[in-house]
């Protein structure tokens, strides 16, 4: 387990009500990425921020803003995402039938392009566009809601697309249950970003719970 590994906060977890708050106090307890979900109720049960927010917590932060797109489509908004201050835009591969355009697109505007996929989608579904794209992200729940179980075999899937990047400079993320308990073994298995909702804002100790995912990752290091 020798890879740096990044931790994302979710703020799909966070207090909404303070959320430029929310921000600061992750930054400060020390995360890598903020990571940002965009749910339009359709693509997903549920409904939750738009570009306008982004735009508005750009100016509070510095560090890279993921934002993963759990729309349907996903392409009209791209640029709208890129000039709001995405700096990672994620798309599912579930949810554009012109999965390598938006992945130029997105690209073209600057920003680095993610892929996503579903628990129940298959590794090989992306390997046509390995060499278009700077982050996969391995859904570990079902999409749509925080605060659900890790399903365990998303490990294996792990390791497939863990060998299918060789040495291609793509960033493994895993979003989905991610625990202390948990953290380790979804490293070992070849992720070197984590999301984490509810396991970095549950508490209020934010900067002791990133703490307590490293000092996990350390000991199996």
């Amino acid at each position: 387990m020798s890879r740096s590994v990044k931790i994302a906060p979710s703020i799909l977890s966070a207090d909404f009500s303070r959320l430029g708050e929310e921000i600061t106090a992750i930054e400060a307890a020390g995360c890598d990425y903020i990571h940002v979900d965009v749910m339009d109720g359709h693509f997903v049960p549920n409904l939750t921020l738009g570009a306008p927010v982004i735009s508005s917590l750009r100016k509070i932060t510095k560090l890279p803003f993921d934002v993963h797109l759990m729309i349907d489509p996903a392409q009209p908004y791209l640029e709208s995402f890129a000039n709001a201050g995405a700096d990672i835009i994620t798309v599912h591969v579930e949810a554009d039938v012109h999965l390598d355009r938006s992945l130029q697109l997105i690209r073209s505007l600057g920003k680095k392009a993610g892929v996503s996929l579903n628990p129940s989608t298959p590794a090989h579904t992306i390997e046509c566009v390995l060499d278009k794209v700077d982050l996969i992200l391995v859904m570990s729940v079902n999409p749509g809601f925080g605060g659900q179980f890790f399903i365990e075999n998303q490990l294996d899937k792990i390791r497939t697309l863990r060998e299918m990047i060789g040495s291609r400079p793509i960033e493994l993320e895993v979003d989905g249950g991610v625990k202390v308990d948990n953290a380790a073994r979804i490293v070992e298995a070849g992720a070197d970003v984590l999301v984490a909702g509810s396991a970095v804002f549950s508490g209020g100790d934010y900067a002791g719970n990133i703490s307590a995912i490293r000092d996990q990752l350390s000991r199996h290091s």
